[in-house]
Order: structure tokens, then sequence, then C-alpha cells
């Protein structure tokens, strides 16, 4: 597809000016770079680290349940929060928090999640890592337009997406949507947030995202902390300007049109790292072990995590899972590199330290304060801890690459002409690029020019090798999202199952996807 015919369609789903006004920087210059992104700096005095307690986002309860399914309700509403010390920062968020409620589910009970939108831009709700039937996925252009809009999809008018006409395959809705997730899949730690074309960008950095946990009677079984010792921890980096507001380097600012200016087309970083929502936090801990369910949800920044000080005997970090739940034993490491829209679930065991230690997570990626994560207080009081990390955590089935019935190959890459494509393609919804068959293996072969952070809807799949060579340190278990670093070749073998329709693969760099770096499959 060639530019103007591109952007012909930008007008028609974006509005009018879409990523026309988008130059995307040489190659060259992106890979002297190195890691993706650009920092963008805070116009106000950043506060010390590891002043504010660490806040655990709260638990959702639901309305009502039956026999199968547990039925929620979320706000999507402006909400002014005091994320740095004595400032007020809008957000737009989920329930009026950042990070959103936490959905808790249970595997094999449906978790039916309603959404209302009091904002005002349309959203569109995406369960990461959800085994999720194609009309509750998340597809980006089925639209959640905001309480008393009119029109349909026609949005004239709306504050956001001005003049758009929606008509590519979209399914839009006004006011409330309804997402079924039936629980066919095993415990893991997932996250919801936003994912409307060419906005997911700034809708995450302003707010939207929070936890969805499933739970099973597999992981229940292991004697793994639990309850308080239990923590998910979301990473983001975010920067924000002299009013306290959240700052983002739109092309528009007032997001009538997608896009960032091109000194961030290769994605924005912040330079102040939050952790569920607070700025280098702190956490007293006890003298025990603790499981903590990492989510990067940053748009771009990439994390290398390390504890200071290490424990003595190394292997501070133990993992037990990954973006598809638990591995078939622990792997242990020293740092862990975390890509955006990754999780990792890790034990740590704070027994190993003197009692009264102070416990940094640093960035080995990050500079100056982006280095700092957090800080762990160790207890001077010695505490009951029957938690242990079993030698076997999980029979996990391998996908054979012997059964594949074809390969596919997808190919990221930057477009001098169209921007960031797969397979030389922008997006373009409604046109697929590959049809796989329900419960057929297929190997499919990602390669890169820079870094991409690649996910796949609707199956996690299995890394089977990166550059010809054994899967990398991180690339156990089952993923949904990998990282594919620049100029590599990385192949997975994918089998999806249950649910048949369109689905998404799309770099989770979300300046990148914006910016059309993504494509449907077909599911037949």
């Amino acid at each position: 597809m060639n530019r103007r015919r591109f952007l012909g369609l930008g007008a028609s789903v974006f509005g009018a000016g879409t990523l026309a006004a988008v130059a995307v920087p040489s190659a060259a210059r992106l890979l002297a770079e190195g890691r993706p992104g650009r920092l963008l700096s805070s116009e106000l005095d950043l506060p010390p680290a590891f002043q504010v307690p660490l806040p655990v986002p709260p638990v959702l309860e639901p309305y009502s349940s039956d026999e199968t399914a547990d039925y929620y309700e979320i706000v999507e509403q402006v909400a002014k929060l005091e994320i740095l010390p004595g400032v007020r920062t809008e957000a737009w968020t989920y329930g009026g928090s950042y990070p959103g409620p936490t959905v808790v589910a249970r595997s094999g009970r449906a978790a039916v999640v309603k959404h209302r939108n009091l904002l005002p831009v349309p959203t569109v709700v995406h369960l990461h890592g959800g085994h999720t039937p194609a009309d509750s996925d998340g597809y980006p252009v089925d639209l959640l337009l905001p309480v008393g809009s009119t029109g349909g999809g026609d949005m004239a008018g709306m504050p956001g997406m001005p003049g758009m006409a929606h008509r590519a395959a979209g399914r839009s809705v006004t006011g409330e949507r309804t997402h079924t997730y039936p629980g066919r899949q095993r415990a893991a730690t997932l996250w919801y947030h936003d994912h409307r074309m060419g906005f997911t960008g700034p809708g995450v950095w302003r707010g939207l995202a929070g936890f969805h946990l499933v739970h099973d009677d597999e992981e229940a079984a292991l004697p793994l902390p639990y309850g308080d010792r239990d923590l998910p921890l979301m990473l983001a980096d975010r920067s924000f300007a002299a009013d306290g507001s959240f700052r983002y380097p739109a092309t528009d600012p007032t997001l009538a049109a997608p896009g960032v200016t091109d000194d961030y087309a290769n994605g924005v970083l912040g330079d102040v790292i939050l952790v569920n929502g607070a700025p280098w936090p702190r956490l007293d801990v006890d003298w025990a072990r603790y499981r903590l369910r990492l989510l990067n949800a940053s748009n771009a920044r990439a994390y290398r995590l390390e504890l200071d000080p290490q424990p003595s005997g190394g292997d501070a970090l133990v993992q037990i899972g990954s973006d598809g739940g638990l591995l078939e034993a622990p792997v242990t490491h020293d740092a862990l590199e975390i890509a955006p829209a990754e999780r990792f679930d890790v034990v740590v065991d704070f027994s190993r330290y003197e009692p009264g230690t102070s416990v940094r997570l640093l960035n080995r990626f990050g500079s100056d304060r982006t280095a700092e994560v957090m800080r762990f207080d160790v207890s001077s009081r010695r505490v009951t801890d029957d938690a242990t990390v079993p030698e076997e955590l999980s029979t996990i089935e391998r996908l054979d690459p012997d059964a594949a019935v074809t390969t596919r190959q997808f190919a990221f890459r930057r477009s001098r002409g169209d921007g960031w494509t797969i397979n030389g393609r922008p997006y373009e919804p409604g046109h697929d690029i590959a049809r796989p068959a329900l419960g057929r293996t297929e190997l499919w072969r990602f390669s890169s020019d820079l870094h991409h952070p690649v996910h796949v809807h609707l199956n996690q799949f299995q890394v089977l090798t990166r550059d010809g060579r054994a899967p990398g340190p991180y690339d156990a278990g089952w993923k949904d999202t990998v990282d594919l670093r620049p100029a590599e070749v990385v192949e997975v073998l994918v089998r999806f199952t249950d649910y048949a329709g369109t689905y998404m693969l799309h770099c989770h760099n979300l300046e990148h996807e914006d910016m059309a770096m993504m494509a449907d499959f077909v599911v037949e």
C-alpha cells in the first residue's frame, strides 16, 4: 500500500491530518540511539526517591456472581490524582485510580466485565494475555464511545477524535460495552489497557491500565508466597508538565489526530519511574520470601532489573512464571530484562539479607533518576515463612516443531515511505496478514531492524530459537510478548484454540503501534 492510500485510510479512520505529520527518523539515527525511545524531561522538580509508600491497586469485587461467572463493572473516568507528592495530575482512569482496580479471576469461571465510558474520548479495552473471543478482545476500531455521544460511529465534534468515519470492520457502541473473558486458561498475570487505534500510546500514558490476575488449582497447591507477600508491581515511566499534568509529545496536543513529534517517533521515555502509580516508592518487607508479579507497562522503555545489594550466593531473582503463567521449573537470574508488555513472576527471599537492610531495585538500562525503581526495607522482626519454591512448578505441553503445518514470515521494519510496518505494509483494519486454522501448529518467524516487543493476541506461544540458536534466558514458558532485538530473527511455535475470528499481531512499543506497526490475522 502506498503512502497516499494509507493516509487516505487514516483520514477516514482517524480524522483529518493523521499520520501525514509524523516523520520517522532514519534507521542509522535510531540505531545510534541504542534502545528504543527518546527521553522527555519533566518541567517541574522531581521528588527524592524512596519517600512514598508503595500502593497496591485495589481488588475489584464482583457486583454479582452465579454458578459459572462473576460480573464486574469498571467506570472509565477522569480523576485528579496525587502521583507526585503535593501535585495534582489529571488522569484518564479505570475506576478513578492508576493503576485501575485489579480483577482477580478463577480459571474455569468467566469474568464478565462491563465498561462504562465517562471520558472525553473513545476507548477500546484489551485484556493483554487473555484467551478471549474476538468480539471481546479489543479490536482497535471497536470503539466504546463516551456516554451521551450521538451519531453512532461518526465522531464529528467529539473531543479527541473529530470527523471519524468508523467503517473499518469496527463495532462501535455508545456508553457501555461488556467483555466476556471465559477463563479457559491457566493461572497467569495478565493486564488490561486501552487499545484504541492510533491512540494507545497517549491512552496508556494518561493512566488506562490495570492488572487482571487468573488463579487456578495447580498454582494454589504450590507453597509459593501468598496474601500480602504476593505483590503485583506495574512499572511505568512518565513525564510531567509544569502544571502537574502528564507531558506527552503528541503531534496534536488536543489528540484530534494521532502520532508524536519526529524526535519521539521511536518511542517516548519518561524521567519519572512509577511503580503502581507511585514515584520510586519504598516498601517495608518481612524477613521472608515474596512473589513479585513484574509488569512492564511503559510505552517504550525496557528495563534490566537488579537488586542492590545482591544477596550472598547470587541468584537474586527466582523466576517462576512468564506471560502465560507458571514455568515448568524455576529459573534463577541475577538480573532480569523486561520489554514493554512482558510479565515475569519472581520470588525474592528477603531472609537472605541482614535484618534492617535496604534493598534497591535498580534499572541497569537507565541513567540518572531512571536507574532506580524502588526500595525494599527488610524488617528486623523475625516472622514465620512457610513459603518455598518447588523444583517442579508445572507440566507444560511442548509444541512440536515437526508438527508445524506452515512457516510464516513477519518482518518488523521502518519503511521510508510508510513509517513502521509489518511485511512492508502499515496497518489497515480488515486486511489480514495470515489465516491460521484452529488447532494447527505453525512456526512464525519474526525479524527486525530495531527493537520491537512483538505481541500476539488470543494464545500464548513458545520461543523455539533466537538467530538459529537456543532461546534466550528470558524466553522460558508460554509467552505472548517477545523482545525482538535489532537485526534479530526469533522463531516461535503458535497454536490457536477455541475461538475463531480476527485478532492482532503488533509491536508493543506503543508509539510504533500507533504509527501503524500492526496487522490482522484471521483464525479459521
